[in-house]
């Protein structure tokens, strides 16, 4: 498993990079949350990603996409993260094109895979209804209705939920709450009779909704993959967005650190900068080893999905904790090390800790996947 990237993937990493830097700076995300833009993100920005090719590189060649791999998309992620760039990149070209390039009909696939591709349509995974993540806890039902199922019941907290056009809903049609079986997954028109979205505001500023089901109709063309039988494959498409929003924290982190760095360069106390000070000199090695160890980690874990290795589970909850840990660490330290003004809206500082407390939270805690890794490990 090499844990470098390829020519290919650096190119991929330096466009992305240049692309946010010039298009998508930190005061760009500022002007979209002061305006209080419904969407959350830009429209224009998100077009020229497309362009690009970002949403359709998890999408097969025949559908309008490249099949460049988890890695590819990874290293998109953590270049739009340095700059807090917010697009439904990760809800439609990770999630959503992953879900249904790997386990859609060939007629689902041919439907919605090239409009994720151009751009035409955006996706969300519908997964959560309590407050801590678990997959398995599921109490929305699809119970069969002559031809059609009918859903009934909540989600909570499903990212780029509000804009979505097309929903990706997992419900229980047998067993009971807590089951890994009995459990499918629909495809599901956002614009359907019955559903209500209620956008939340979270520290963030993202795009995120609460999803109400109110006797939703779905018929078994809508189910992806097979039905009763949607435990393995969410664990799957869960562990590649983990793995995929393990490698925005790091960039995020990346981004953090780096702005401290300059600071502690440049604030003078007591006739020094500060950074000359042992003590923060300390503070801030200790964040570039964990954010070269997270730059392992996420590596691997990327390389594991982009092999569909045995050890993807493994590796994505590593991934995951390690990133979550790295970050909180990080975006605490930043705001320290900038004293009273890191607590002020006027710098940038604050979002990356705004941004660090939501996204540790996305499909699992590090707690949650420390626990998750133990038990994959047979502790």
């Amino acid at each position: 498993m090499k844990l470098v990237l390829s020519e290919e993937e650096q190119f991929l990493k330096d466009t992305a990079k240049s692309f946010v830097e010039e298009r998508s700076p930190i005061s760009h995300f500022r002007s979209l949350r002061d305006d209080s833009d419904p969407l959350l993100w830009d429209k224009d920005i998100y077009s020229e990603m497309v362009k690009l090719g970002w949403p359709g590189i998890l999408i097969p060649e025949e559908y309008g996409g490249s099949n460049f791999g988890i890695t590819g998309i990874g290293v998109i992620l953590q270049e739009c993260a340095k700059t807090l760039t917010p697009s439904p990149l990760f809800a439609t070209g990770v999630l959503g094109a992953y879900a249904i390039s790997q386990f859609g009909t060939k007629e689902q696939q041919e439907k919605y895979l090239p409009q994720i591709a151009n751009g035409g349509i955006t996706t969300a995974l519908a997964i959560d209804e309590t407050s801590h993540h678990n997959p398995f806890q599921i109490k929305m039902t699809a119970a069969k209705d002559k031809s059609n199922y009918i859903l009934n019941g909540k989600k909570i907290f499903v990212i780029d939920g509000a804009s979505a056009d097309l929903l990706i809903v997992l419900a229980r049609t047998s067993g009971n709450l807590g089951d890994s079986t009995g459990l499918t997954l629909f495809l599901i028109d956002s614009s359907s009779s019955g559903i209500k979205k209620i956008k939340l505001d979270m520290a963030d500023s993202r795009n995120y909704a609460n999803i109400l089901f109110d006797s939703v109709k779905a018929n078994d063309s809508l189910i992806l993959g097979d039905a009763e039988t949607a435990g393995e494959t969410v664990e799957n498409i869960l562990d590649v967005g983990r793995i995929a929003i393990s490698a925005e924290m790091l960039g995020n982190a990346e981004s953090a650190f780096n702005i401290t760095l300059d600071y502690l360069k440049q604030r003078k106390q007591f006739g020094a900068t500060i950074g000359s000070f042992q003590a923060l000199q300390h503070r801030a090695a200790e964040m570039f080893c964990e954010i070269e160890l997270t730059k392992s980690s996420v590596m691997a874990a990327m390389r594991a999905a982009d092999e569909n290795s045995n050890e993807l589970q493994r590796l994505s909850s590593l991934s995951k904790t390690i990133a979550g840990e790295t970050l909180h660490l990080v975006s605490n330290e930043t705001i320290q090390m900038h004293g009273g003004i890191g607590m002020t809206d006027e710098y940038d500082v604050g979002f990356f800790l705004k941004r660090a407390r939501v996204a540790e939270q996305i499909f699992g805690s590090s707690k949650y996947h420390t626990e998750r890794y133990a038990n994959l490990s047979g502790f």
